[in-house]
């Protein structure tokens, strides 16, 4: 039996992910900002004054990984470090004023590609492939 790329969802997951990725970085390089920057910019949105290791986890990255992305960002003017009061040993990551002027914009980026990849599916296919890919994510994190 062969192993099929277009019969195995594993892959065309990965493969969507991709295009979406693709098609929303040149959206964000209009705006100064970048596809890999985007994940941590969401959570920091949600949630300012996290550590380098808690956005780590969030985003489900490894550690270098993220010191690589902050430090692109602090370097564009993204973020900026605090030292933690709690534990002087290591630092809050806090959003920038230009940071959070581009919630909007990039945000409107991601919904109109996703509106995009989503032509011609009703609202109800979209939320069901959404419930079904978290189920899918939420097993993944637990194994």
């Amino acid at each position: 039996m062969s192993f099929r790329r277009d019969q195995s969802l594993g892959y065309l997951v990965n493969f969507l992910a991709r295009l979406f990725a693709r098609r929303l970085d040149r959206r964000l390089e209009a705006l100064g900002a970048q596809v890999g920057q985007f994940a941590t910019l969401l959570v920091l949105w949600e949630r300012d004054g996290l550590t380098q290791t808690e956005l780590a986890q969030l985003v489900a990255v490894e550690q270098p990984t993220m010191a690589n992305t902050l430090a692109r960002m602090e370097r564009d003017g993204l973020i900026r470090r605090e030292v933690d009061p709690a534990d002087r040993r290591r630092s809050l990551i806090y959003l920038t004023d230009p940071a959070r002027a581009l919630e909007g914009p990039m945000t409107a980026a991601a919904t109109e590609v996703l509106a995009d990849a989503a032509e011609g599916l009703s609202p109800a296919e979209v939320e069901t492939a959404r419930r079904l890919i978290t189920r899918m994510i939420a097993n993944l994190q637990r194994a």
